[in-house]
């Protein structure tokens, strides 16, 4: 299909080690079709996936780095030998269909629930309660006061995201990107509220990064630097324990700008999400985010949060990003590239279809070209 390439979001890029035909990306987005024991993908991942295909990068819904790491219901891993399998067919279909896709590595941390893990509390920095919600298989539950992590939890859970980095290479993924974002485990370690520790991984900024980058070590070892990339910033909700402070913006200076070292493929960058006009991150609404961490990062930077292709295209034209991401736009139209470069109509999502076992609103939505006149 030809592009509109005087898009800038349609023009092409390199990102570490893949040659990418345009620079829309598509977010991460948990979909909840993995309802089996094994939580193995399926068939019908395959299908949703090569659907999207068209897309410069496709960054899969979080994927479990192990049991320890679970906090969503339904949702696959890539720990186990049938995980690998299932993902090679996903992997597959989309380098079939012309697409690249890499695997992001995911641990919720406290945002799990006891409901995964035998009635245990799940694992965090500390015994803090991040006051946020746990998706289980009954429903959203609110959060508990997590188990803290000893050192050897640690050691194991570092090896785990390697473990999973080359399960992803072994099961066809083009990359991987490590979750370092949001309200999950690494923030629980870099947030002064939920990390209480007193050994090397708490007090000083450095040592609550201490955790993450031993990860980005141990990933860039296991698949190589350009094969990885990362989500992480100061944005959250704004809720529960998550609630910027004056160590916040700083502290993401620090983690972001020694990302620096690592020659990653990319930087996954969210903006806002919450009205900060009242907090100390007040600098980062709209465009603030972007601008003030382009600064700080020498590498591929991509943009998500309240994208459109209008705001996506202003903002690789000024320079602030080198992709944009866009999560919610690919539910329903799985073709979004050709939408942008003809400037057509975005379908709209069945939102009780969202989550679900079944293809039923997640497969079904027709490509642009499907669209009557």
């Amino acid at each position: 299909m030809n592009m509109d390439t005087n898009q800038p979001l349609l023009k092409p890029i390199r990102l570490g080690n893949l040659d990418l035909p345009n620079r829309v990306v598509m977010a991460p987005l948990t979909r909840m079709r993995a309802a089996n024991s094994g939580l193995v993908p399926t068939g019908v991942h395959a299908e949703y996936y090569a659907q999207r295909a068209s897309v410069g990068l496709i960054v899969s819904e979080g994927v479990f780095v192990s049991p320890e790491a679970v906090g969503w219901a339904d949702v696959p891993g890539l720990w186990s030998e049938a995980q690998v399998r299932g993902w090679s067919v996903v992997t597959d279909a989309v380098h079939r269909a012309g697409g690249r896709i890499a695997a992001q590595l995911w641990h919720t941390g406290s945002l799990g629930d006891p409901d995964f893990h035998g009635g245990k509390a799940p694992l965090s920095a500390s015994a803090v309660n991040p006051e946020q919600q746990s998706v289980t298989a009954d429903g959203r539950k609110d959060t508990v006061v997590p188990r803290s992590m000893e050192r050897d939890q640690i050691r194991r859970t570092v090896a785990d995201f390697g473990h999973a980095a080359r399960n992803a290479i072994a099961a066809g993924f083009d990359g991987v990107q490590i979750q370092g974002g949001y309200h999950y485990l690494f923030n629980q370690f870099l947030n002064v509220r939920t990390n209480l520790r007193t050994d090397a991984y708490g007090g000083s900024t450095e040592n609550r990064a201490r955790f993450l980058f031993e990860v980005v070590e141990t990933v860039v070892e296991a698949v190589g630097a350009q094969r990885t990339g990362i989500k992480t910033g100061p944005a959250t909700s704004e809720t529960g324990a998550f609630v910027s402070n004056e160590e916040t913006l700083a502290t993401f200076e620090y983690v972001i700008g020694r990302l620096n070292e690592f020659d990653l493929s990319h930087l996954l960058l969210m903006g806002a999400m919450a009205d900060l006009s009242a907090t100390p991150l007040a600098a980062l609404a709209g465009d603030g985010m972007f601008r003030h961490f382009r600064d700080l990062y020498r590498g591929n930077i991509i943009a998500s949060v309240d994208m459109d292709r209008a705001r996506g295209n202003r903002l690789v034209e000024a320079g602030l990003v080198d992709m944009v991401a866009f999560g919610r736009p690919f539910i329903a139209n799985p073709d979004l590239p050709a939408r942008f470069s003809a400037d057509a109509p975005l379908a709209e999502i069945d939102w009780p279809k969202v989550y679900g076992a079944t293809a039923e609103g997640y497969t079904d939505y027709p490509s642009f070209q499907a669209v009557p006149a």
